[in-house]
């Protein structure tokens, strides 16, 4: 059995969980708290200098880092169900649409740059929630933009068939969800979730349901 280093509230954890319960690949998560600092711990440090999760160990003892470098691994693995299209065009769109949301707006809101801007900045409660507000919202309608009126995009990011993009998606937005942002002004995108939230892999995955999870069930 595979074991990952979590967080309930991680996005880049939420999408390798989606991954994994799709796949059907069995892991154990062990939930590091990054509300609590526990991920600057030396223990964790020496698992990931980088102080971030998700860290997924395989059963050789590899470990592997970095969200979409591990969605990549578990798709050249575990080839079914497939999450990236068979040809290359479609294949370069899904990765496209994934790093809109897992490279250039995550990496905006996560802890470690809220931290800097409460501590380092000095911003206050309403001007830091001010700013994880507009980028998730900005992350959504680029990527409404991006997919509405598109004929590649179809009930999911890239046709009807669950993908990468999907899992980048739905973590995208399940975290504004969190914030107060109204993810129902962007019809496609909210379609899109609608369609990811009928499959029992993603919803199991879901961050609420995790340890540790305010009202966890």
């Amino acid at each position: 059995m595979l074991k990952m280093y979590g967080f309930w509230r991680s996005a880049a954890a939420f999408r390798v969980r989606m991954a994994l319960n799709l796949k059907g690949i069995a892991f154990e998560e062990t939930m590091i708290d990054l509300d609590a600092g526990e991920q600057h711990a030396p223990d964790y440090i020496a698992i990931n200098p980088q102080a971030v999760v998700p860290s997924l160990f395989l059963e050789d003892g590899t470990c592997l880092t970095q969200s979409l470098s591990i969605l990549e691994y578990l798709e050249d693995t575990t080839s079914s169900p497939a999450l990236l299209p068979a040809d290359p065009l479609g294949r370069a769109r899904v990765r496209a649409l994934a790093l809109i949301w897992a490279a250039d707006h995550h990496p905006l809101i996560v802890p470690r740059i809220r931290s800097y801007l409460r501590d380092t900045l000095g911003a206050d409660d309403n001007t830091r929630s001010a700013w994880i507000k507009h980028w998730f919202s900005e992350g959504l309608r680029i990527g409404e933009a991006r997919l509405a009126g598109d004929p590649a995009t179809g009930t999911f990011c890239h046709g009807d068939q669950i993908s990468i993009a999907d899992l980048c998606l739905m973590s995208q937005a399940m975290g504004a969800k969190g914030f107060g942002v109204d993810v129902s002004v962007y019809p496609t995108i909210n379609g899109i979730v609608t369609n990811c939230m009928k499959l029992e892999a993603v919803t199991r995955a879901l961050p609420l349901k995790q340890p540790g999870a305010p009202a966890a069930h």
